[in-house]
C-alpha cells in the first residue's frame, strides 16, 4: 500500500468496517475481496474523485454495506447490470459477493473514460466477474447487455429517468433496484406521471434517509413518457 493510500485508510475507523459487517455479513473471501478494492478506491481518489471525500470515514457502511444489501432483495440474480457504476457502488461491490458463485458477473456502465480504467482495475484487483462498458446508458441497454436478471443505480439520475433506462430489461424479465435518498416520495409521484408501476419500497439498513425501490413491471404510460431516461 502506497503511503497516499496507508494515509486515506487511517481515515476510515476499524468500527465503521465492524459496522458495516454486521449490517451486511459476507464471506472471508468476499471481504478479503472488498478490503482490496477499498485500498485501490483510496489509491484512486488521490487522483481520481471516485466518492466525496466527506464520506471517506464511513466508506463501508456509507457506500459498501449500502450496495451489499441489495443482495438480500434479489438473492437467485446472477447476472446484474449497473447503470452508471462511476466509483463501484454498487457494481463493483456485487461483483466482489457475487465471484463464487458459477456464471454470475456484473455488467458496469459508465462513460466516464478514467471510472471506467478504474472500473476496470478493480474487476483485476478482485478477481471478480464483470464487463466493463464505456458507453452511454441507452446504446448499451440496446445493443450490448443480453439478459440480465437484476438493474441497479445508485446517485445517477431521477427515478422517471431511470425506469426509462431499464425499461427495455425488465421487460425481459428483470428486477430493477434503485438506491434512493429522502426526495423517493416525490421522485415516485413524478415517474408516475410517465409510468405505470407498482414499486415496492425499502428501508435502507445503513439508516438515514436512504430506501430502494423495487420494480418487477414497467409500462410507458403514453407516448411523452421518456425513452432510454431522456428528459421529459
Amino acid at each position: 500500500m502506497s503511503k497516499v493510500t496507508r494515509q486515506s485508510a487511517s481515515a476510515i475507523p476499524p468500527s465503521d468496517k465492524a459496522a458495516a459487517l454486521a449490517l451486511t455479513p459476507v464471506s472471508r473471501e468476499t471481504e478479503a475481496r472488498l478490503d482490496r478494492y477499498v485500498d485501490l478506491l483510496l489509491e484512486w481518489q488521490a487522483k481520481t474523485n471516485l466518492v466525496a471525500p466527506s464520506t471517506l470515514p464511513d466508506l463501508w457502511t456509507r457506500h459498501i454495506s449500502d450496495s451489499l444489501q441489495l443482495l438480500a432483495l434479489a438473492p437467485n440474480a446472477k447476472v446484474w447490470a449497473d447503470f452508471g457504476s462511476g466509483g463501484g457502488f454498487p457494481g463493483v461491490v456485487l461483483a466482489c459477493a457475487l465471484a463464487g458463485i458459477s456464471g454470475a458477473t456484473v455488467h458496469l456502465v459508465e462513460r466516464n473514460a478514467k471510472k471506467g480504467a478504474f472500473l476496470r482495475e478493480a474487476l483485476r484487483v478482485t478477481n471478480s466477474h464483470g464487463t466493463v462498458h464505456l458507453a452511454d446508458i441507452g446504446d448499451t441497454v440496446d445493443s450490448s447487455l443480453g439478459k440480465v436478471d437484476c438493474v441497479t443505480a445508485r446517485a445517477l439520475a431521477p427515478l422517471h429517468q431511470l425506469i426509462g433506462f431499464a425499461e427495455p430489461l425488465v421487460k425481459q424479465g428483470a428486477k430493477a433496484l434503485f438506491l434512493k435518498g429522502q426526495d423517493v416520495e416525490l421522485e415516485l409521484t413524478e415517474a408516475t406521471k410517465y409510468w405505470n408501476i407498482s414499486p415496492r419500497l425499502h428501508s435502507s439498513r445503513t439508516g438515514g434517509h436512504g430506501w430502494i425501490v423495487e420494480l418487477d413491471h414497467i409500462e410507458r404510460r403514453n407516448q411523452s413518457a421518456p425513452a432510454h431516461g431522456a428528459e421529459a
